[in-house]
């Protein structure tokens, strides 16, 4: 993340976001798909790690094999298939954008960080070293059982994550770089998708 200075001189928290070039993969019409979406591949990634139904993909795209594919469903895009779409294409500054990514994973946490639990708070009446324990989870005879869903210790994060209406700050268009307010899931270097 960074921050930049707006036009009322307020410091805006920022995330950098690399959004090309994206090249048209495969464009899906509702007579041969049943619906309307453009595919784009990101990045390059080495014939030798690339799976050959893929390879084929990508031959009759014209291109070389990408590291990533993402589909949008009734895009704005009207970039032949091959073509490489840049971000000054898509966005413009003050667009608002929902970014969906990989939340960062935590491992395995207790009921305390994963869901917010109070823990004993004085720890009174005998409390040795129940701090942070989850306390009951079920019932007696009826219904014998713990219920499914019950917020319980386990792993956290590392799921998908969509955040929306982040704003565009900036376009820088030479690099393909999109300064977004605010935060957006996942790990430094990680990849997100960006729909407007």
């Amino acid at each position: 993340m960074t921050s930049i200075f707006n036009e009322a001189g307020d410091n805006v928290a920022c995330t950098v976001v690399e959004v090309g070039p994206c090249v048209v993969t495969q464009v899906k019409t509702e007579e041969t798909d049943g619906y309307n979406a453009v595919q784009l591949g990101f990045g390059e990634k080495k014939a030798k790690s690339t799976s050959n139904p893929m390879k084929g993909h990508f031959a009759k795209a014209s291109t070389t094999p990408k590291l990533k594919v993402a589909e949008f469903r009734d895009s704005e895009i009207t970039t032949p298939v091959g073509d490489a779409v840049t971000v000054a294409d898509v966005f413009v500054e003050g667009d608002l954008v929902e970014v969906t990514g990989t939340s960062k994973g935590k491992g395995f946490q207790g009921v305390v960080k994963r869901h917010g639990f109070g823990g004993v708070g004085q720890a009174t009446h005998g409390q040795h070293n129940r701090g942070r324990a989850p306390g009951s989870i079920g019932a007696a005879s009826y219904p014998a059982k713990v219920f499914k869903g019950m917020k319980m210790a386990g792993r956290t994060g590392g799921k998908t994550v969509t955040t929306i209406g982040l704003e565009v700050v900036k376009i820088f268009a030479e690099k393909n770089l999109l300064l977004i307010k605010g935060a957006i899931p996942g790990h430094k270097g990680s990849f997100v998708i960006v729909k407007k």
